[in-house]
């Protein structure tokens, strides 16, 4: 099953927005929020839930679709809030949730060192003040960012109706939106 990670230690939106993206960029897949502090989205059970009471199998498995009882695209996505725990107490539960999912997307603590093979999701800003990240590094366009491109990948300014829709829960409504598109080559990057 294909996992990234995403760290964002600078940019509270695109720290949730980057991973909500390479889920809906893939069709069907499941944002696990490894970080304690993290946002609660959606009303399910959270991580910690799932650690303290042991997960049911539908919880470790993407919801079917009713006819086929197969999981196609664009059918199951979801964001999995942390709840409190540890990223330590939760490997049993998170590994079983990769083995499950068709893809998960890992959102990292912000306020910890960037995890090793992480994708570095930073804000393109002007000089002197862009980041500079290491590793596979990923730079999000915004309205004052600079023409100049620096070195790792950089992805257009989201459309408002990506971004709305992405924070609802939902896939936004044009399958060529092209931050979508662009956020799906990600799954790509070596």
């Amino acid at each position: 099953m294909p996992v990234l990670a995403t760290w964002s230690p600078l940019d509270a939106a695109l720290d949730i927005l980057l991973p909500l993206g390479l889920v809906a960029s893939t069709g069907s897949g499941l944002v696990i929020d490894l970080d304690p502090e993290g946002p609660r989205l959606g009303s399910g059970p959270t991580l910690a839930d799932l650690v303290r009471s042991g997960p049911t199998l539908a919880q470790l498995e993407p919801p079917q679709t009713a006819r086929t009882g197969k999981v196609t695209a664009g059918t199951a996505s979801g964001f999995l809030s942390n709840g409190g725990v540890n990223a330590g107490e939760a490997t049993p539960v998170v590994a079983a949730m990769i083995e499950r999912w068709p893809s998960v997307v890992l959102r990292c603590s912000p306020r910890d060192a960037q995890p090793p093979g992480s994708i570095a999701a930073l804000p393109l800003l002007p000089e002197p003040f862009t980041p500079v990240g290491t590793g596979r590094v990923v730079y999000q366009r915004c309205a004052f960012s600079p023409g100049r491109k620096p070195e790792g990948v950089v992805l257009p300014i989201p459309r408002r109706r990506t971004v709305e829709a992405l924070f609802a829960g939902r896939r936004p409504p044009s399958k060529r939106d092209p931050w979508l598109r662009a956020v799906a080559r990600l799954w790509s990057l070596p």
